[in-house]
């Protein structure tokens, strides 16, 4: 009788060290030993030579249901098991419906179990018109932070929190031991930018990045972070593509607050000047796309340990809501599932930045972060053996093609990739087997933080 149900060897990216001829060893979905050299007896095991064998990554940032009738869970958790993506955390602007009670919030639960296929948490949020009363509900349904914005998308869908009602909502996450996420845009600035923009009969790709320069992120972030620290509130700005925005809220951090901030994939990967010109409203995201040198400073701060979290804040808009020659009339966001794993890979290996960066940024941080690393986050004894394997396998990269996706496009259609995802395991089992989702819906679980929080253990 074996002694584990599968043994995985190869190389053992952690979040802190990559250990060659390293193994992992699962029992009844848990992590159960990880070693170097000789592997131990199993039901089930392979020695995958100069593969990565990296913890399964946490997706921060996810819209399933932005574009009602599109994607849903049953989609963006196939994507994201293609991807190498294990857990999902996902936005509450819901199309037609705000996520923003414990009703609302506990449908949300019941409706995605049924559909996903790999685990999920959430996030919640408030209705501006009732102010910051449902709060403490939605953390009792297992609420994994909560997201505001400082900036209005959509008066219902996706509305502006302004200061005082933000401040009165920090004040309340506190109390729940969460997160307060905040999408960083000055409300006033850009709306000022963009009528600049229309008024000047701009609208080619530039348009974009200069209705959003980039004091309208700068300015919302100090906004966000002081009310963090007024509130004594862990305060989150959900994508920065700024250097400046990161050395900001490391300055807050030597402060002594909680004070963090997260990337997305694209943002150390697309440029404005070649593919947001290349791309158009294929390439448009709020914030923008920044110029290249931007990127590769991104880079710099991520390796300093100054990027706390990466994501893709994915959603998958339908074709016609991205190709209009009108830059400014396009919906923002960009898919991201299937790709951020490996684009990290090939960045980080362009640069000579340690995989391990991103065991501790797609994994261990986000677990952490939301409250949720007692069972998720690392190759640890104890928790959930979701794993991400990938193979040294050049490929080039087709949305249309891989049959994993709704949207049929990607920003990064096109681009080729270094390492392919070869196996993904949910909490031990078979997710993805290099070519398709065997994982079928229903297979993911709600997770959701403890009862008891440890802000000792939390804090990043």
């Amino acid at each position: 009788m074996s002694d584990f149900d599968l043994v995985l060897k190869g190389k053992l990216v952690l979040a802190d060290r990559i250990v060659p001829s390293g193994f992992v060893a699962v029992r009844d979905g848990i992590v159960a030993i990880i070693g170097q050299g000789a592997m131990p007896g199993a039901s089930e095991s392979h020695d995958l030579g100069e593969a990565l064998i990296m913890p399964g990554a946490i997706d921060a940032q996810v819209h399933s249901l932005s574009q009602k009738n599109q994607e849903d869970f049953i989609w963006s958790t196939r994507a994201a098991a293609a991807g190498g993506i294990t857990t999902i955390v996902d936005m509450p602007y819901d199309e037609g419906n705000l996520v923003c009670s414990a009703a609302s919030f506990k449908s949300k639960v019941v409706h995605a179990e049924k559909q996903a296929r790999i685990d999920f948490a959430l996030y919640g949020t408030i209705d501006p018109e009732e102010g910051a009363v449902r709060i403490a509900e939605q953390a009792a349904a297992g609420a994994a932070a909560f997201k505001f914005s400082t900036f209005g998308t959509d008066p219902k869908r996706f509305p502006r929190i302004p200061a005082a009602l933000m401040a009165e909502c920090f004040a309340e996450v506190a109390k729940t031991g969460l997160t307060a996420g905040v999408h960083n845009e000055n409300d006033e600035y850009v709306n000022t930018a963009m009528a600049a923009v229309k008024a000047a009969g701009i609208t080619d790709y530039t348009a974009h990045g200069l209705s959003r320069p980039p004091l309208t992120e700068l300015l919302a972030m100090l906004e966000i972070y002081e009310i963090g620290a007024a509130t004594n509130c862990p305060a989150h700005v959900v994508h920065c593509s700024l250097e400046r925005g990161y050395q900001i809220a490391a300055n807050y951090r030597t402060q002594g607050y909680a004070a963090t901030a997260e990337c997305l994939i694209h943002y150390l990967m697309l440029d404005e000047e070649t593919d947001a010109r290349r791309l158009g409203g294929r390439s448009k995201c709020n914030p923008p796309l920044r110029p290249r040198a931007e990127v590769e400073a991104l880079w710099r701060q991520l390796a300093s340990g100054n990027v706390t979290l990466l994501s893709t804040d994915h959603v998958s808009w339908s074709l016609d809501r991205k190709t209009n020659p009108d830059m400014l009339a396009n919906a923002s966001g960009l898919p991201g599932l299937e790709t951020m794993v490996p684009l990290f890979v090939k960045g980080a290996m362009e640069r000579g930045v340690p995989l391990f960066w991103g065991a501790r940024l797609m994994a261990y941080n986000p677990a952490r972060h939301f409250r949720i690393d007692h069972v998720k986050g690392a190759l640890e004894l104890g928790k959930h053996a979701d794993i991400t394997v990938l193979t040294p396998e050049p490929y080039v990269y087709d949305a249309a093609k891989s049959g994993n996706n709704i949207a049929g496009w990607s920003p990064f259609d096109g681009t080729t990739l270094p390492y392919r995802v070869a196996a993904t395991y949910g909490r031990g089992r078979l997710a993805y087997d290099g070519t398709n989702v065997v994982a079928e819906p229903g297979c993911g679980a709600f997770v959701r933080p403890p009862a008891s929080i440890r802000l000792d253990e939390t804090r990043i």
